[in-house]
């Protein structure tokens, strides 16, 4: 029993340290869902666990498979906190040792709970399902290729998705491009072709290690569209970005992507205002404003005419 509440304890000092509070105000009751869930996360929240075996008539520990192992502070962060573990999952896995069968219960997908519901309508799910049934992870892995295999749904948090700090934003949404490609285990699920070192396969992009810190995949490997969150048309290597000036311009494809969100503000063919649209983020082509564009002109006219002026001069005098 103390064993018990003990482990409950914990899993609350994690939430509260490592999250958003999950009680408001003082005093506040803990949520029915942390005390439910922690019967889960007191075995699957530690990479060992123990039971009474009741064959061998003695408690047992054993190992944790680590692909079963809930980081309970990370589920507290994410977009899924409120949930019970069997909102989800089978309640028959209330009952221990678990049924073996239970593994092979049907998983579900964003649009079971996401679609057709108001409340969530501003992100458009059902777009974003349309896109990816377009993208090769679709086309070529067909119901093999889930939303979990990027997604994982016990840590995934749509509020990292913010332009506070965009070098948070990137390391984010490129660790769920490169949990798979450059995870073996993971990319054979799906694939018996060995998993391409991205660095080779990149090794044509100029200055690749500043193109990885400062862009994230999707920019050049998704079809743009503004109308959803994130671009989910995962496109064919061969239809990537490669082409410097769609970056590198006024006309920035970054504007309908990663910088999406700090171009509120109406932008004419006077090009970026100073910093107004990018802040502290500098893109070399596309930082280009109207005013001083005329003004570099027109000292460099007056430079000119100068020396011709000077040149003129000196001769006529000679």
């Amino acid at each position: 029993m103390y064993k018990y509440l003990f482990s409950i304890a914990i899993a609350l000092i994690l939430s509260l340290v490592f999250t958003q509070p999950l009680f408001s105000q003082e005093g506040d009751e803990i949520p029915e869902n942390v005390i439910e869930n922690q019967k889960c996360f007191h075995c699957h929240g530690d990479r060992f666990y123990a039971y009474y075996n009741d064959y061998v008539e003695r408690d047992v520990r054993e190992r944790m498979n680590p692909y079963f192992v809930i980081d309970s502070a990370q589920f507290y962060q994410s977009n899924h906190k409120t949930f019970l573990c069997t909102d989800c999952h089978s309640s028959d896995y209330e009952n221990f040792p678990h049924d073996g069968l239970l593994r092979m219960e049907p998983k579900f997908s964003c649009l079971d709970c996401h679609g057709g519901d108001e409340t969530y309508a501003e992100f458009q799910f059902e777009k974003i399902e349309e896109e990816f049934q377009q993208s090769v992870h679709s086309t070529l892995h067909s119901d093999d290729f889930t939303c979990w295999m990027c997604h994982n749904p016990h840590t995934y948090k749509v509020n990292a998705r913010n332009n506070k700090n965009i070098h948070d934003l990137i390391v984010y949404d490129n660790s769920i491009c490169l949990s798979c490609h450059a995870d073996i285990d993971k990319y054979q699920l799906i694939s018996k072709l060995t998993n391409p070192n991205v660095l080779a396969t990149h090794e044509w992009l100029p200055n690749q290690a500043l193109h990885f810190s400062k862009v994230r995949c999707i920019e050049c490997h998704t079809e743009v569209d503004k109308d959803i969150l994130i671009a989910h048309k995962v496109m064919p290597k061969e239809n990537a970005v490669r082409k410097c000036v769609q970056c590198h311009s006024q006309n920035s494809l970054l504007m309908a992507t990663l910088y999406k969100f700090e171009s509120f503000e109406k932008r004419d063919n006077l090009g970026f205002f100073n910093a107004t649209m990018l802040g502290e983020h500098y893109i070399i082509g596309a930082n280009r404003n109207y005013y001083l564009n005329v003004a570099s002109l027109l000292i460099f006219g007056f430079v000119l005419m100068g020396i011709i002026i000077h040149s003129v001069l000196r001769f006529i005098t000679k």
